[in-house]
């Protein structure tokens, strides 16, 4: 009878061992995309609600390209000439300024490479940034979920919504489908919309 015991604690244990593993290892994407550490720390929050900037100024790009695009130094410095040129995040801007660089920005959100994905049709049918980029307006430091992972998925099943949303086939398939449901938009379901 121990011998049976021993067999079923250790198979009991083997068990354990195996769904440890895959919960910690779950992923179906790439880990959540940390707050990236950037040469200019930029307050989204700022810009946007205190000084009520549309993404689409900084971003100009976006409503004409694949890209949304950065804005050049001589964009930012516009303004910082003036504005807040005293404060030393805005120095080091006037730095690349005056060198004529660009500012070497960590990019943040990417969908794999044999994926594409043209801002310009979203920004056309009325898509909010935020859709797509969660609450930018709200960061200090914008940071994206570039995947689903277990912690993501009990809390959308749980009806509470990680920061930004995962951004994963199946979510933007989710998502044409929703809106060709909800606004009779025509949102493409084909494979070579995005793979080609």
């Amino acid at each position: 009878m121990s011998a049976k015991a021993g067999v079923g604690a250790l198979g009991a244990l083997l068990l354990a061992v195996l769904v440890f593993l895959a919960l910690s290892s779950w992923s179906r994407q790439p880990a959540v995309a940390q707050a990236s550490v950037q040469p200019i720390n930029f307050p989204h929050n700022v810009h946007v609600q205190t000084y009520k900037i549309d993404c689409q100024y900084c971003h100009a790009d976006a409503r004409r390209s694949e890209y949304a695009g950065l804005p050049s130094v001589t964009r930012c410095m516009g303004c910082h000439k003036i504005t807040a040129a005293d404060k030393p995040e805005i120095k080091k801007l006037a730095e690349y300024a005056a060198k004529r660089e660009p500012v070497p920005w960590v990019r943040v959100f990417k969908v794999p490479e044999f994926t594409y994905f043209p801002h310009k049709p979203h920004i056309r049918a009325g898509v909010a940034c935020q859709s797509c980029h969660g609450p930018v307006e709200t960061m200090t430091t914008a940071a994206g979920r570039t995947g689903p992972r277990l912690v993501n998925d009990l809390l959308n099943l749980t009806g509470v919504r990680p920061a930004a949303p995962a951004l994963t086939m199946g979510w933007c398939i989710d998502c044409h489908r929703d809106q060709n449901a909800t606004r009779g938009a025509k949102a493409p379901l084909d494979c070579v919309t995005c793979h080609h």
